[in-house]
C-alpha cells in the first residue's frame, strides 16, 4: 500500500515560456555546481573529521547548511525563521510538502535527516543524502528494533535528527496524521528522558498570482515537471520556519502521545502566517 497523499483536484502542469527555459538554463547548472561542489568539499573534510571524531560530525554540517542557504538564493525563495532553535542533541519533527523543504530546514539548523531507505537509491539525491549523514530506515516492522538502535546511537553522539513523520509530501496547506513508529526510539531505556523533541512548521507563501499550493508536490504529480516549474518560475514566494516550544520526552507516556503533541504543534503553525 502506497503512503502517497492524494487530493481530488491536483493542478495541471503549466507550459514553460521561453523566458522560463532561460531561467532553467542558468538556475539548473548553478544548483548543480553549488550542491555537488559542496559535496566534494564535505567529503574531503570528512576524511579528516572521521578519524578525529568517529561518528560525530562537528564540522561537515556547516557545509550542508551553507550549501542549502545558497541553493535557496539561487532559486530566489525568501527564507525566514520564527522562534528559537533548541540547541544540543535531540530531534526536530516537521511537516513535508516539497523538495525545497530540505534546503529550508537545513539552512537554519545543523540537522541530520531520517529518511525512508528508497531515498538512498535515488540518482544524485541518494549520494547527497548519504554524504550528509542521513539515517535511512525501511518501512518494515521486522526492522523496527534495528532502526531504534541506530537512532539511539546517533542521538547519543550528540546529533540532532530531523523526522518528517507524515511519511509523504502534501500540498503544503495542511498537516496530515503523524506516523508514530519512529517515535519509539525516544522511549528507549538508553535515552535520557530530558531529551527534547522540537516541532517545526514549514510554511510556504506562493508567488504573487499563483495557486496557494504552488510549492506542494503530491499524488500523481510528475517530479520532473515539478522541478522544472521551480527552476522556471519568474518570481518565487517565501518559506517560513516556525520553531515551536521543545517537548521533553519524559513528559509523555508513550510514542503515540508524543507524536500527537508534535502533530498538533506543527499544525498550529500554518494559520499563523495569515495573521
Amino acid at each position: 500500500m502506497s503512503d502517497t497523499w492524494h487530493s481530488p483536484d491536483e493542478p495541471e502542469a503549466s507550459a514553460i515560456t521561453a523566458a522560463g527555459w532561460l531561467r532553467m538554463i542558468w538556475r539548473g547548472p548553478a544548483l548543480v555546481l553549488v550542491t555537488f561542489g559542496g559535496l566534494v568539499l564535505l567529503l574531503i573534510l570528512r576524511l579528516v573529521e572521521r578519524p578525529l571524531f568517529g561518528p560525530k560530525r562537528p564540522w561537515t554540517p556547516y557545509i550542508t547548511q551553507l550549501v542549502c542557504r545558497a541553493d535557496l538564493i539561487i532559486l530566489g525563495i525568501r527564507h525566514e525563521m520564527r522562534g528559537d532553535v533548541a540547541h544540543g542533541a535531540g530531534a526536530v519533527v516537521a511537516n513535508h510538502s516539497t523538495g525545497p523543504d530540505i534546503f529550508a530546514l537545513h539552512a537554519r539548523s545543523r540537522v541530520f535527516f531520517v529518511a525512508k531507505s528508497e531515498v538512498a537509491s535515488w540518482p544524485a539525491i541518494g549520494w547527497l543524502a548519504r554524504a550528509a549523514g542521513t539515517v535511512f530506515f525501511r518501512r518494515n516492522a521486522r526492522d523496527a528494533e534495528a532502526h531504534v538502535s541506530i537512532i539511539t546511537q546517533r542521538l547519543k553522539t550528540g546529533q540532532k535528527l530531523l523526522f518528517l513523520p507524515e511519511g509523504t509530501s502534501t500540498d503544503g496547506l495542511q498537516v496530515i496524521a503523524f506516523k508514530s513508529t519512529l517515535f519509539a526510539a525516544f522511549f528507549n531505556s538508553e535515552i535520557d528522558p530530558d531529551l527534547l523533541v522540537q516541532p517545526v512548521t514549514v510554511s510556504y507563501r506562493a508567488p504573487s498570482g499563483e495557486d496557494a499550493r504552488f510549492y506542494g508536490w503530491w499524488g500523481n504529480m510528475d517530479l520532473a515537471a515539478h522541478l522544472a516549474k521551480m527552476l522556471a518560475a519568474r518570481r518565487h514566494g517565501s518559506v517560513t520556519i516556525i520553531c515551536h516550544a521543545p517537548l521533553r520526552v519524559g513528559d509523555f507516556g508513550d510514542r503515540k502521545s508524543l507524536a500527537r503533541a508534535c502533530e498538533d504543534a506543527v499544525r498550529s503553525g500554518l494559520p499563523q502566517l495569515a495573521l
